[in-house]
């Protein structure tokens, strides 16, 4: 007999998961392809890339979203971007169910030199967030000390431009 987990989880991810990244994210490519399979799915990511990372809030915010997904149903072709701040528990405000900001990361090489006087090359950047003030975005949630939840779904069909398309002489 064939069974399905009933739960797929992903993570905890050490660093966030917000807005764009959530396109390079193997945590997050976990939780869609469980989400692809018809499991219902999540991807928890830690706001923090410290090696001494300190994940005890997260383990009640998992908790607590993982009773949620098995006490309810979640919708078909769905997964749940999560990301925590790097707060203590008690100094985060809540959960916000937002949608993933329009943000991008702007990259810049930065050339170094390795101990034997070698270049190399380190990537560095900046995160440009065009959605800045608006307060239904992930990014937005996790500024202001909320755990984010963004529904995320694999179908990134551009479904507002197939009609204006359809016009092209293609």
């Amino acid at each position: 007999m064939h069974r399905k987990p009933d739960l797929c989880v992903s993570g905890i991810n050490h660093g966030s998961n917000m807005s764009i990244n959530v396109i390079y994210s193997g945590t997050m490519s976990a939780a869609v392809e469980g989400a692809i399979e018809g499991i219902p799915s999540i991807g928890f990511s830690l706001c923090d890339h410290s090696i001494d990372a300190n994940f005890s809030a997260s383990k009640k915010i998992v908790k607590s979203i993982v009773q949620n997904v098995l006490k309810q149903k979640m919708p078909k072709d769905v997964c749940l971007n999560v990301n925590i701040p790097n707060l203590k528990y008690e100094q985060i405000k809540g959960i916000k169910v937002c949608r993933q900001a329009r943000a991008n990361w702007i990259e810049e090489l930065d050339e170094r030199k390795d101990p034997s006087g070698k270049p190399y090359f380190w990537l560095t950047g900046r995160f440009d967030n065009y959605d800045e003030g608006k307060t239904d975005t992930d990014v937005w949630a996790l500024d202001n000390n909320y755990v984010s939840v963004v529904p995320t779904q694999f179908d990134m069909t551009a479904h507002h431009t197939i009609k204006q398309l359809e016009k092209w002489k293609l």
